[in-house]
Order: C-alpha cells, then sequence, then structure tokens
C-alpha cells in the first residue's frame, strides 16, 4: 500500500513576527519542517510533497531533493493547500497523511499509528485527537450522544458551549486517498474568512454516510504547535527532554539534564558523562566513556572516546582517543587532535594537526601547523602564521621541545627532537637535534641525546 505524507508549510506565521518563514525556525538545532519530515518519512512510503507559500524560496532551499515541493498561491485555506498535491499524488497514493510542519513534536510512533488505524479501520478519513484543557487555539470535536465523530468546529467558528468541549483537534489526519482527491472539491468555503478548511472534510464525510474515525493522543504536550515565540521555547524545552532521556536510557550520564543542552542529530556513546551547562550542537558525535563539561560547548565536531574535555569551546574539531583539554581551550575549524593529546588551559588550536602524544602548554595558539608524535610544546608559545596577506604554515617534527614562550614565524620548518630555547623567536628552518636559542633564534649546538619529555 502507498502511504505519502503532505505537508502543510505555506501560512505566513505572521504572530512570529520575524522575517523568517515560521517553518524555517528552530528546534533542538534544526528547522521546524526537518523534524515533521524526519517523523512522516519513518510511517510513509512514498516521499513526501511539502505544500509551500510564504518564504517559498527559502523553505524549498531548506528541505532540498528530501521532498518534492509544491507551491499554494494564493493560499486560501489547508483544504486547498491540499489540493494543490492532487496532481502531483492522485496516481500513486493509496493513503495520504496530512501534518503540520509548525508541530515538530509529533512522534514517528503515533503518525505511524494514526496512519494503520486508517488502513485497518475502513474508514475515509481518521484524525488524530487530544484532552486538554489549554485549547491553543484548535478545533473542537464534536461527537454524537454515542461518541461519533460528526464534525470539527474551529475556535472562531465555535459556540460558547462548543468552546468548552475538552477534545481538541490536533491536526494530523490520515485519508483514504481516493475518497479525498474527489471530496477536496466539495469542501465548501468557510464564510466568515473566505477560505476552505480542511476540517470541513469531516462533516462531508458524515453526511454522505462515510466514517470518520479518530484516534486520541495520550500525551499532550504532543500536541504543542507553534505559533509565537513562547510557543517555540515550550516546544523546545519539551523536545530536549525527549532527547535527553533517550540519551540516558541508551547508557548516557547526564548530570544535570535541565542544564544540559543535546541537539537532535547528535550521537553519544555509552558511558560517556556530560556535565552541566554542556551543549553538544549540531552534527556532532561523542565515543564512550568520556567526560565532557562542565561549561563546554561543542559545535559540529568528532569527539572520541576516553576524551575530557573541561569549560572549553569546540567548533569544527576531531579529537581521537584520550584526547584531555582544558579548562578553557579554543578549538577552531580544522583542529585534529590525535590519540593521547593533552592540551593546557587558554590554548587554541586552528586547522593544525596534532600527532600522537604531543602536549600543548598554557597560552599557546597553534594555527596551520603540522605538529609530530611526543612533542612538548610549551606556555606561551605561538605560530606567526598570518604575514599580513597570507597564512603560512608551520611543521614541527617528533620528539621536539618547544621552550615557553616560542615564537615560531611561518613558514617554517623544525626537525625531529630539536629544542627551543625560553622566548627564543624562530625565523629559520631548525634541523633535526639541534637547540635554538635567542631572538632572533639561533643554533648552540646539536644535540646528542632525546630531550625529556613533560
Amino acid at each position: 500500500m502507498k502511504t505519502v505524507a503532505v505537508i502543510l508549510a505555506a501560512g505566513q506565521g505572521t504572530r512570529m513576527k520575524s522575517r523568517l518563514p515560521k517553518v524555517l525556525h528552530e528546534i533542538a538545532g534544526k528547522p521546524l519542517i526537518w523534524h515533521s519530515m524526519r517523523a512522516v518519512r519513518q510511517c510513509t512510503t512514498e516521499t513526501p510533497v511539502v505544500i509551500v507559500g510564504h518564504g517559498a524560496p527559502d523553505v524549498i532551499a531548506s528541505i532540498g531533493d528530501t521532498a518534492r515541493h509544491v507551491v499554494q498561491e494564493p493560499q486560501l485555506g489547508t483544504a486547498h493547500a491540499v489540493l494543490q498535491a492532487r496532481a502531483v499524488l492522485k496516481p500513486n497514493s493509496d493513503v495520504v497523511l496530512v501534518v503540520y510542519a509548525d508541530m515538530p513534536n509529533d512522534h514517528a510512533e503515533t503518525l505511524r499509528g494514526l496512519v494503520e488505524a486508517q488502513e485497518r479501520g475502513g474508514a475515509v478519513m481518521t484524525l488524530l485527537t487530544v484532552r486538554s484543557g489549554e485549547p491553543r487555539g484548535f478545533g473542537r470535536i464534536v461527537r454524537s450522544d454515542n461518541g461519533r465523530v460528526l464534525r470539527v468546529v474551529e475556535e472562531g467558528d465555535a459556540s460558547p458551549e462548543e468552546r468548552n468541549i475538552g477534545e481538541l483537534n490536533v491536526g494530523a489526519y490520515a485519508f483514504a486517498a481516493g475518497w479525498l482527491w474527489d471530496a477536496l472539491d466539495r469542501v465548501p468555503r468557510n464564510a466568515r474568512k473566505g477560505e476552505f478548511y480542511l476540517t470541513d472534510a469531516v462533516e462531508l464525510a458524515v453526511r454522505e454516510g462515510s466514517s470518520v474515525e479518530a484516534v486520541e493522543l495520550p500525551d499532550a504536550q504532543e500536541a504543542i504547535g507553534i505559533n509565537t515565540r513562547v510557543h517555540l521555547a515550550e516546544v523546545e524545552e519539551v523536545l530536549r527532554r525527549r532527547i535527553n532521556r533517550q540519551h540516558m536510557l541508551d547508557g548516557v550520564t547526564f548530570i544535570d539534564p535541565g542544564t544540559t543542552y543535546v541537539h537532535a542529530e547528535v550521537v553519544i556513546g555509552r558511558d560517556t558523562i556530560l556535565m552541566p551547562n554542556t551543549h553538544l550542537i549540531g552534527a556532532t558525535t561523542v565515543g564512550e566513556r568520556s567526560r565532557i563539561g562542565p561549561n563546554t560547548v561543542i559545535i559540529d565536531s568528532k569527539i572520541g572516546s576516553a576524551c575530557t574535555i573541561q569549560s572549553s569551546f569546540l567548533e569544527g574539531a576531531i579529537l581521537e582517543d584520550d584526547v584531555h583539554i582544558g579548562p578553557f581551550a579554543r578549538l577552531r575549524h580544522g583542529a585534529h587532535l590525535m590519540t593521547g593529546v593533552h592540551m593546557g588551559n587558554f590554548g587554541e588550536v586552528k586547522d593544525s594537526t596534532l600527532g600522537p602524544g604531543v602536549k600543548v602548554g598554557h597560552f599557546s595558539y597553534i594555527g596551520d601547523a603540522k605538529i609530530g608524535a611526543n612533542t612538548n610544546v610549551g606556555a606561551g608559545t605561538i605560530t606567526c602564521n598570518f604575514d599580513g596577506e597570507k597564512k603560512n604554515e608551520t611543521e614541527i617534527g617528533e620528539d621536539v621541545f618547544i621552550g615557553s614562550d616560542t615564537m615560531l614565524v611561518a613558514p617554517i620548518r623544525i626537525g625531529d627532537r630539536a629544542r627551543t630555547g625560553a622566548g627564543s623567536v624562530v625565523t629559520k628552518d631548525v634541523p633535526p637535534d639541534t637547540l635554538v636559542v635567542g631572538m632572533p633564534a639561533r643554533a648552540v649546538r646539536k644535540l646528542t641525546k632525546k630531550p625529556r619529555q613533560g
């Protein structure tokens, strides 16, 4: 059976008071529409169709080739929006799932249950409802005395008695495709707003003698739609708790889940510990048995196993296993710390590779550099990589000892097992096994044994 989703994303979202289309506002690091698309892809068989309107170019750019899109112009209501997809979907659909892009809390499991109820129930449509004392502008479900769904009345059209109804229309529907595509031509125009409401399909089906079923949502928080930035913050909190809970169930320790922020796509290995005020953002992965935080931000980075990162900021970095950094370190794009690297406080690394076992002292800047295994970089060392016009590379060999407050003026190469004296300004390449000192640094002797590391 072919099941396809139609995602309604054409609205302007005026109450957001934003130039950005509402469906592109983010929660857990991803646009609202991304969350809706992820949910529907898990319970349908075909590529979803997104109905776009306000801010269409930006929304289309956001979804890329992950969905088809149809433009609704003019925007004449939700039934009119779904109608725009008929030409694309009518020949290739058995069940049509319709959801709103501004309801990112919809679980894939919930939507799958809605689709399955439609497939097995024999009704022309099945809708999702919830019982709540906070109507949030949702339509009310009107039932007969024997509990049969009769119609959905929008809040703006409801009588005082109808507004007291506690069962609300969530805004997710599963339709028998054959009935839907024909019925859309018969949905009446709403007299008050001049639009065509998809909810009026319920009363249309009942009048024709067709069956309409409802699936009740047990968790009212899942039904929070987003119309204002207040709602956006509410949903962010709900989703954050859900994400954190799943990681905890998968074997990750959260010392304080309420102050730990993990984006939707983050992957974390077992037995990793997240300390308070840790932010794992974007496409970040963390291996097993690592300890992150407190007060740490990691963006789009790959962290290995058994790493310790304390009170630091990382963006676009790669850490292999058993790396220890911080507190107060900064790793920028292109930083690659190989196994066993130690980086002290107030150090910064950018576009550089630090080989296995490298130690970088505090108050050091490493930029556009390659550092060989087991090299010791003393406190206050700076790679002077920018000459006012371009960035230049520094290459440091293995088992090198860079003395405190050394300035390495790139482009420059330091040979294996070389040493620099404290306060040296190195402007020329240093051969292997050579000690240089001074400003500018000059060779004073050849070294006869491997320098002690530490």
